[in-house]
């Protein structure tokens, strides 16, 4: 099956002449995410895709020439600092006639909460792999998250212009260490010094790229067959005896390539080139906006919620405070599941129980926004919060309904908060509203000092906290480490706790609710071992 018929098999789109305005909206968007472990190139990938979708006129990666812009996506301070991505951001742009909405989520090790939440609010996720390294730590956590929402995932093997694994290893490793069936759409053509393209499997054809401007353009291609003599000569006669013996491997016993598999999330389409150089970027975006489903149903308390659903509904997954420091803005970030949302609409919080009139609705790209004035299931639209939203608040038009609570995940570092100042008021201000942010989890120890402990997915988030506190609210702090590392809330209000041994301690985070606080994994197992009649959650239960 030829890429390019893609489209209306796995779609099943109706002809666009019997379809309302709404249902052809829908059927147009793509709202995915990239994932991969730090110095994958996902940042760069992400710019690159910019750069073919025309809404960059030049491409320039985080780190390199001082000239370079920083990442569109980077809007915080401490990220054009360091060169890392931390927050995650939404880019929307039009890529061959689709609307894509990009959800960048942070690639750094130490990445936050918000990388997760990044996930929930996707119908696809693309995966970058360092051809060098193939899958690492954090691609296998955030591979897990994606896996457990049932999202497609698309793969794009990275950095075939560096020294790399053999092709057939990284295939081996993606199956292996992930469990999921790697259907490869292309091959590459040599590695490092002597990658000249990839074969596209599908179309049965050869892309020979040139090297241009570091990659800032988009990459001449020429395009042959495998037969062609001028092309065996250019790529030489051992890469092209090799292509020829791998395509013979991948036909006898590699995974075929399905799309209705990949949809399903039995396997993952397997690309191969580099970001950097723009080598094998076109057949993977032509199929990542053909092949990516559109916006899909979603359950709730009344129901399933089809996309296209004439009421207008969608969940807050991420609040970001000072965007604009100008403004002092608090954002509300909210996923579009269905319907059409247009400005100045009286929209409902499931949650509080209130109606607001939304005056105020933006579209992004990374730090710039624009207003708008239509959004459909599928877009990632900002409201802006005057404290009315929280985290996994639904808002709808229409009857009541609530969509499933977003998970709290576990922390992995925790810290002791010490005010250096007097600034009481604002340090509480702040904290709340980091916390709302979903930045970090806050927890107060029952006995002893009450400096509040906080815990995070990645201790760079420390970092922030100390950062965010300075710039936006004037208020200086100190983290402490702590010995704690592991949180676990008691899953029953009612229920006795045992008397505690070793640096397990009881705490209770904003909502009252009991938390237990564990020095190591093995002060975990044994209290687990000792007192099987204490249920224990690694998320948060439901308030």
């Amino acid at each position: 099956m030829a890429i390019s018929d893609t489209p209306a098999d796995v779609q099943h789109q109706p002809d666009a002449s019997t379809q309302s305005e709404l249902e052809r909206e829908v059927a147009r968007r793509r709202t995915f995410a990239i994932i991969s472990h730090p110095d994958a190139g996902k940042t760069t990938l992400t710019e690159k895709l910019l750069l073919y979708a025309g809404a960059i006129e030049l491409a320039g990666a985080v780190r390199g020439r001082k000239a370079r812009r920083h990442a569109t996506s980077d809007w915080m301070a401490l990220e054009q600092e360091r060169g890392i991505s931390m927050t995650s951001a939404a880019l929307e742009f039009e890529l061959q006639g689709r609307r894509m909405a990009l959800i960048d989520t942070p690639g750094h090790k130490d990445f936050s909460e918000d990388t997760y939440r990044a996930l929930i609010a996707s119908d696809s996720v693309v995966m970058v792999i360092d051809a060098a390294k193939g899958v690492e730590e954090q691609t296998r956590k955030l591979f897990e998250v994606s896996r457990r929402h049932r999202l497609p995932i698309l793969t794009f093997v990275n950095k075939l212009d560096h020294p790399s694994r053999d092709p057939m290893e990284l295939l081996d490793d993606l199956e292996k260490t992930l469990g999921i069936h790697a259907a490869p759409v292309n091959w590459p053509i040599g590695s490092a010094d002597t990658f000249r393209g990839v074969y596209d499997i599908f179309g049965k054809r050869l892309l020979l790229y040139e090297r241009e401007s570091q990659g800032q353009y988009r990459a001449p291609v020429d395009v042959a067959t495998l037969d062609d003599p001028e092309a065996r000569e250019l790529i030489g006669e051992n890469l092209h005896a090799h292509l020829v013996e791998s395509l013979d491997v991948i036909r006898a016993a590699g995974t075929p390539f399905d799309a209705a598999g990949y949809l399903a999330g039995r396997q993952t389409p397997v690309f191969f080139g580099s970001a950097m150089t723009n080598f094998g970027l076109e057949p993977f975006l032509r199929t990542l906006v053909e092949l990516a489903p559109h916006p899909h149903a979603r359950p709730s308390d009344a129901g399933i919620v089809e996309p296209t659903d004439e009421r207008f509904t969608g969940f807050v997954f991420k609040i970001q405070a000072n965007m604009d420091p100008r403004h002092r803005d608090r954002v509300a970030f909210v996923r579009v599941c269905s319907g059409k949302f247009t400005k100045d609409m009286s929209v409902s919080n499931s949650r509080a129980g209130k109606v607001l009139r939304a005056t105020r609705a933006y579209r992004f790209f990374g730090r710039d926004r624009e207003t708008i004035s239509e959004a459909y299931a599928g877009d990632i639209i900002g409201l802006v919060n005057p404290g009315q939203f929280a985290i996994g608040d639904t808002v709808h038009t229409g009857a009541p309904l609530r969509f499933l609570d977003i998970p709290r995940f576990p922390a992995e570092h925790f810290g002791r908060l010490r005010l250096q100042d007097t600034r009481y008021k604002q340090f509480d201000e702040g904290l709340k509203q980091l916390e709302e942010e979903g930045l970090m989890q806050v927890f107060y120890v029952e006995s002893g000092r009450r400096e509040p402990i906080v815990g995070v997915v990645g201790a760079l988030q420390f970092d922030v906290i100390v950062s965010r506190l300075r710039t936006e609210y004037g208020v200086e702090i100190q983290i402490d480490p702590t010995q704690y590392t592991v949180a676990r809330w008691v899953a029953d209000p009612a229920q006795p706790i045992p008397s505690l041994g070793g640096q397990t301690v009881l705490a209770a985070d904003r909502q009252e609710r009991r938390v237990l606080l564990f020095g190591s994994e093995w002060e975990l197992q044994y209290f687990e071992r000792q007192h099987p009649a204490v249920a224990l959650l690694a998320e948060s239960p439901v308030a």
